[in-house]
């Protein structure tokens, strides 16, 4: 490389330019080594491109590329890629107001976000990039669909679903918060469609199950928050008959309190239940539907809200009882949902509060059949929910519930009116989109031969380009005739496309599979590529994606490894949530106007100064707020180490030649040289096991604050030169993957003619790093009775043997037996004594 022209100002927009056009040029970003060294695959979630990146996403890049950079230099070869998450409702939503069809305003964001990415220094190398609006990716993503719908996973079926009348379009249960559509906050409300769904309820036991192959690499709490939304339950499926008919008809219930049948004093069917309408009465059938109008026009949120106040009413039917034979009135009420277990429920007012409220409400009787203590109230005051003895059930009284609710489920088998049944709350994930900006369903409908899967070679099915996208509640591509119009792959007779486009999900549900081969032109991916780099070995990405992007990537992997398309079962060994970034306390955000824009850190600090103060305002997995000070804070300490290091620049040049005996060193010099090698460690072991770039950074500064005291003390003829040198240079190679661009200037100054990004990363020296000697604390029942100055490295037995000869430790265990002995070496020895 060039030498670089010595600078006397750190002037970080001259320098940054420079480096990047230099980079861009040299090829430098491509991280991949050869396949001989150990292979390591990190990922951060792709970015969906809508101009800029936010603070959030330079949070996200940063990590990734810090670990990347480390993680290449210890002699990874790594995969490290980057491309555009680029279908979605915002392009389409833009477009309608500005008028930009969406895949020019697409493109153009991508541009955008592309050079922002450069001007921050990730280490990403663009020509493998990926973008999931371009025809050569999702012809796969179609090819994926057929796949699945080949392995009877994909079905159409009608079914009430979430619409967003703002958006004009359906939503999965995931990505409606709240009660509102998660992209523009907009009331949900309920409607019955033809719809696409890929079964992924098949998959509920094994995407539990799977979890202990990741729970080392995963937080609990994201999988914490996966198991609740999976939601598995163990019960019975009872069968109700209604009551008064010439032919028998049966409605199913799941409880997980099979032990409170006794107490069943009405039945509840969800508004939309399909039985409603057959089995309400006339004299009941104006009410009904008055009802029903109302609860439509609750959300689904709503409905479920404890706070929400119960509606309902009475059918004029009845269901029996399958244990005591009682009959039972048929009620539709708001609280109870369709698209839960069977859409309808045994009420048993006693022990639930919503069932409680509504009986309370409607004047329906209330029978106790679980009591705390086995006695029987005279008036029930509230629900009461927990477990006790069962009351007023017959053969079972006296049972304790726990026991009755295998005994009553057993007993409904032998009758075979009952069985054990494992319930989920996940339902089947609907992909269908009534939008233009997504990839088209490859599906064909022939009036002769059905539904006609498209051919595989006949993919991509191209999205036209001349569509009016204004959205209508149809799919746009319903009024493009062109699109519409085809021939049956089967026959060859008139033929109509599906109009409703795919869900941006399925995109993003195997994109890291493509990464393994990004130009491969004849399969998804190719697998012997996919085998040597998967699984992702560390996935970054916000916690928001834990019920919707990341069970969705770990379905399809299930998937494809059932169609022995892989050989792994989980596509991330470990997942990394990195914190949002707050300002004033709350989330940035457009729409709130709190925004803070990287480009405005960079434009007048640096990229350097951003990376720097992303990695230092906190630990990377919690929130962190904002700080302009701080910002300032990033931007002086790198002054200060240029200051350092230009300082030091002729005097490093004399020393080329020159070494030093570490054994010889002695006072501020022994004393620095050991702060470089247990920052190495330090800063080493922060970034690669624990994240913690903050501590890694405040490492670097201690040691940048050691080196200043020895340049005082030492003064520039008394400095060992060989010593500065090794500091110095050891110094911008620690902090080189978070200040990419000084550290490459100032080592260029160096007259050094390989970049800095391609030296080796520091091995730190154990002896030198090693404390002389530490406080050791000696405990007895975990209090402190003594302390005492020892060699640091101690072995466990002459740790214990000091502590056992301490006149203190002998007094608290003076005519006790020693029963543990707890040594945490060179903090503490801790006896256990009874």
């Amino acid at each position: 490389m060039e030498k670089s022209n010595q600078q006397k100002t750190y002037d970080a927009t001259a320098i940054e330019k420079k480096w990047i056009e230099r980079w861009n040029r040299e090829g430098i970003y491509n991280l991949k080594s050869n396949k001989k060294d150990p292979k390591y695959y990190m990922l951060e979630m792709f970015p969906y491109p809508s101009g800029e990146p936010h603070m959030g996403h330079a949070r996200n890049y940063v990590i990734g590329d810090v670990a990347a950079r480390v993680l290449a230099r210890r002699g990874h070869n790594m995969l490290h890629p980057i491309g555009f998450d680029a279908f979605g409702l915002p392009a389409e939503n833009a477009a309608i107001k500005s008028g930009i069809h969406p895949r020019e305003s697409t493109l153009a964001n991508i541009e955008k976000m592309r050079a922002a990415l450069k001007r921050m220094g990730i280490a990403y190398d663009f020509s493998d990039e990926i973008i999931t609006s371009e025809p050569d990716y999702y012809r796969w993503t179609q090819w994926l669909f057929l796949l699945f719908y080949r392995m009877g996973l994909a079905e159409k079926k009608e079914a009430p679903v979430n619409w967003c009348n703002s958006c004009q379009t359906v939503l999965a249960n995931e990505q409606v918060i709240g009660g509102k559509c998660e992209r523009c906050d907009s009331m949900v409300i309920k409607k019955v469609l033809s719809q696409w769904f890929f079964k992924i309820t098949k998959y509920a036991q094994r995407l539990l199950d799977d979890m202990e192959l990741i729970q080392e690499g995963w937080p609990e709490k994201v999988l914490a928050i996966q198991r609740n939304w999976i939601g598995r339950s163990e019960g019975a499926c009872v069968h109700f008959k209604v009551a008064d008919r010439s032919k028998d008809l049966d409605i199913a219930v799941f409880t997980t309190r099979p032990d409170t049948l006794y107490g069943v004093t009405f039945f509840i069917l969800a508004p939309e239940h399909e039985l409603v309408e057959e089995i309400t009465k006339p004299a009941y059938r104006q009410n009904v539907e008055q009802v029903k109008k109302i609860i439509s026009q609750q959300s689904d949120v709503e409905r479920g809200a404890a706070e929400t106040e119960k509606i309902g009413c009475f059918t004029g039917s009845y269901v029996v009882n399958p244990l005591n034979g009682e009959k039972v009135p048929i009620w539709i009420a708001n609280y109870v949902l369709l698209e839960y277990g069977t859409g309808a429920i045994m009420a048993v007012p006693a022990h639930d509060e919503r069932d409680f409220a509504f009986a309370s409400k409607y004047d329906i009787p209330i029978r106790q059949v679980i009591s705390p203590d086995g006695k029987v109230e005279d008036k029930l005051k509230a629900a009461y929910c927990q477990e006790g003895i069962m009351v007023n059930s017959d053969p079972f009284t006296g049972t304790p519930s726990t026991e009755g609710k295998k005994k009553v489920t057993e007993h409904l088998q032998e009758k075979g009116i009952g069985a054990f049944e494992v319930n989920f709350k996940l339902k089947d994930w609907l992909i269908s989109r009534q939008r233009y900006w997504g990839a088209p369903i490859p599906i064909i409908y022939c009036q002769k031969c059905g539904t006609v899967p498209v051919p595989d070679s006949a993919l991509p099915v191209k999205l036209p380009y001349d569509v009016d996208f204004r959205p209508t509640g149809l799919s746009p591509l319903a009024y493009c005739d062109q699109f519409v119009h085809t021939t049956c792959p089967a026959c060859g007779g008139k033929a109509k496309r599906e109009t409703d486009t795919m869900d941006t999900f399925l995109c993003s549900s195997w994109y890291f599979l493509r990464y393994c081969s990004p130009h491969e032109k004849e399969q998804a991916f190719a697998p012997k590529e996919a085998d040597y780099w998967m699984p992702v070995d560390q996935y970054i990405g916000g916690i928001e994606h834990a019920t919707m992007h990341l069970i969705y990537a770990r379905f399809f992997t299930k998937v494809l490894y059932d169609a022995g398309l892989v050989k792994f079962r989980e596509p991330f060994t470990k997942y990394f949530p990195h914190g949002v970034v707050n300002l004033g306390g709350k989330r940035m955000s457009k729409s709130r106007g709190n925004l803070v824009s990287p480009s405005e850190i960079y434009n007048r600090y640096g990229s350097d100064t951003l990376r720097l103060y992303i990695l230092f305002m906190g630990p990377a997995d919690s929130a962190v707020d904002w700080s302009d000070s701080g910002v300032e804070g990033a931007n002086r300490f790198l002054a200060r180490v240029w200051r350092l290091v230009v300082g030091n620049i002729g005097l490093i040049a004399e020393s080329r030649k020159g070494q030093f005996d570490q054994t010889e060193l002695e006072g501020l010099e022994k004393e620095v040289y050991k702060k470089l090698h247990q920052t190495i460690k330090k800063v080493t072991e922060d970034i690669l096991e624990r994240f913690n770039f903050n501590t890694a950074i405040s490492a670097l500064m201690e040691l940048v604050n050691l080196m200043y005291k020895y340049e005082e003390q030492a003064g520039q003829g008394e400095k060992n030169k060989a010593l500065v040198a090794e500091l110095t240079q050891k110094l911008l190679v620690l902090l080189s993957p978070m200040a990419p661009f000084m550290t490459e200037e100032l080592w260029h100054m160096m007259d050094h003619g390989q970049s800095i990004h391609q030296i080796p990363w520091p091995v730190f020296d154990q002896n030198a790093a090693r404390e002389e000697t530490v406080t050791m604390v000696f405990q007895v029942n975990g209090k402190v009775r003594d302390k005492a100055e020892l060699t640091a490295g101690l072995s466990r037995q002459e740790a214990e043997k000091t502590a056992l000869a301490s006149e203190n430790v002998k007094k608290f265990i003076e005519g006790k037996k020693i029963v543990k002995t707890i040594v945490v070496p060179n903090k503490l020895v801790n006896f256990v004594a009874r």
